[in-house]
């Protein structure tokens, strides 16, 4: 009798990344489709406010005993999110969620030049090529040539949100060895959701939006949705290399654009290549080729 364990258990948390990417490139449009019913900084006050609920249910059992560590960890990484998923939403009202899935990706090639500039952790070679064919496809992406790059406000607007959510990625990783990460999951989304209703009425957002069926459903189906992400994305990440999981993640605009087309939504080709390329660039700046790994060590 065989005790070999069945491919698709040794793969299961690859698998599990692979469905939440899918189910955080659905986002895009149902964020969308969400901002029909609501204002966007407090659309994203709510859409938090609900994933710090459902979080909340998940962890019953962390959530005693908050420590000072995890009261600034979560409050810095909170804000973050604020400033990430708020400039986010603003893009979503004039540009498609295709294409601010795309130019959201470009948070993964920014973390390592970010780490660069913040701790002198010297980008590896590669990286290098990952941001220039990113900024390539950015180029693409938004509809220029390569003799010009003219950014629209939504596209602005959604790379600050990108820039905000790299530095999620780097404030994440910093206080990870201080905290419980799971206090601190339940932390950051209830701050980015206080953050938001703080912001909104200095942007003029201040009337809560009528609560109809299909924003309640909305606002539920995302704070599940972001419950869902950070758990699977917490224990999957104990047997997946980063890597790999960066690759997976690179999916994410890929799926974005996808269903985007299913609901109507449709890219020039030319932002078409321009969001191959910044799918790329993704995974190029997380490929560690053997062969250079290999000059390393000889020298």
């Amino acid at each position: 009798m065989s005790s070999a364990i069945p491919v698709w258990k040794s793969k299961l948390p690859q698998l599990a990344l692979i469905f939440i990417t899918m189910i955080w490139g659905a986002s895009f449009i149902t964020v969308q489709y969400g901002l029909n019913f609501s204002s966007p900084i407090l659309f994203v006050g709510l859409r938090f406010a609900a994933a710090t609920i459902a979080v909340s249910l998940l962890s019953l059992k962390y959530l005693r005993h908050f420590s000072r560590h995890d009261l600034i960890a979560g409050a810095a990484i909170g804000a973050v999110i604020a400033i990430g998923y708020a400039t986010q939403t603003v893009g979503l009202q004039s540009i498609s969620s295709s294409e601010s899935a795309f130019l959201t990706a470009l948070y993964v090639p920014l973390v390592p030049i970010f780490m660069w500039l913040c701790f002198k952790h010297k980008p590896h070679l590669m990286t290098w090529f990952g941001v220039s064919l990113a900024f390539v496809g950015l180029v693409f992406l938004t509809g220029n040539g390569l003799g010009a790059l003219h950014l629209n406000f939504g596209q602005i607007i959604t790379l600050i949100g990108s820039i905000a959510i790299a530095f999620e990625i780097i404030l994440i990783s910093y206080f990870a060895r201080r905290v419980n990460l799971r206090r601190v999951t339940v932390l950051q989304l209830g701050f980015a959701s206080f953050f938001c209703f703080c912001i909104a009425p200095l942007l003029g957002e201040t009337q809560l939006p009528h609560f109809k069926w299909p924003l309640i459903a909305v606002l539920c189906g995302l704070g599940l949705a972001s419950a869902v992400i950070q758990l699977v994305m917490n224990w999957a990440q104990r047997m997946v290399d980063p890597s790999q999981a960066a690759i997976i993640y690179a999916g994410e605009p890929v799926w974005a654009a996808l269903i985007g087309r299913v609901a109507g939504e449709r890219l020039s080709p030319l932002a078409l290549v321009g969001g191959l390329c910044v799918v790329l660039g993704v995974i190029v700046s997380e490929w560690r080729p053997k062969f250079l790994k290999k000059d390393k060590i000889s020298q």
